[in-house]
């Protein structure tokens, strides 16, 4: 089954009424038209994923709650989107980098990157940048050649490598770095062929991933 409209509205509604009677009596509904469809996108995926990193771990049973955290978000229950994270650690997903799939009441995103990277990976993925890696010249060229994805990541307010080419800082000044695909467009993500989309638009960013991993 893949995601439709239901899919979409259930996230809304439900973050609408924030109550835990409403998803109680809707559970079936977050099941049929979320969960599921979730679950089946992870399975279709697994085959690419495991491709490009063997150590990735797949559970499909670890997509992301849908009740937030009450100790940091008191005042609501309820987040509007799950997500699932492909990454070689599930307790270290803040910190490693990995490839991640949402859904939302705003739609989808998708795509590859650090949740949280530390002070040392991106120190580590500055140094080989700067050296002239032959794997970030094969990351770069990969997502230059691609059109799917933008770098995201919060920038230093000043450039901290002010004689490097402008292309180069914009990896070089990031605190944080990923590639995401963001779309509310109702044939794509409602789409029977929405993982195939998905497993190709990761292949391409292969490179990419081995380069973070690797820093």
């Amino acid at each position: 089954m893949q995601f439709s409209q239901k899919s979409v509205d259930f996230l809304f509604e439900n973050r609408l009424h924030d109550s835990r009677e409403w998803f109680n009596a809707h559970k079936e509904d977050y099941r049929t038209y979320v969960t599921e469809p979730m679950k089946e996108l992870i399975l279709e995926l697994a085959p690419t994923i495991l491709k490009i990193d063997p150590l990735i771990e797949i559970n499909p049973n670890r997509i992301s709650r849908l009740y937030r955290d009450m100790r940091l978000h008191p005042d609501s229950i309820f987040r509007d989107h799950i997500w699932y994270t492909f990454s070689r650690s599930r307790e270290q997903y803040h910190a490693l980098p990995g490839f991640y799939f949402s859904i939302g009441a705003s739609g989808i995103s998708y795509g590859c990157g650090f949740y949280c990277a530390s002070a040392d990976s991106m120190q580590a993925l500055r140094s080989r940048i700067l050296a002239g890696d032959a794997a970030f010249r094969e990351a770069f060229l990969a997502v230059e050649k691609q059109k799917v994805f933008t770098l995201y990541g919060d920038m230093y307010k000043r450039s901290k490598f002010p004689d490097q080419p402008e292309e180069l800082r914009r990896w070089l000044d990031r605190k944080n770095i990923g590639l995401s695909f963001d779309t509310n467009d109702p044939e794509v993500m409602f789409s029977d062929k929405l993982a195939k989309k998905v497993a190709a638009d990761f292949r391409k960013i292969a490179p990419f991933y081995t380069f973070c991993r690797d820093c």
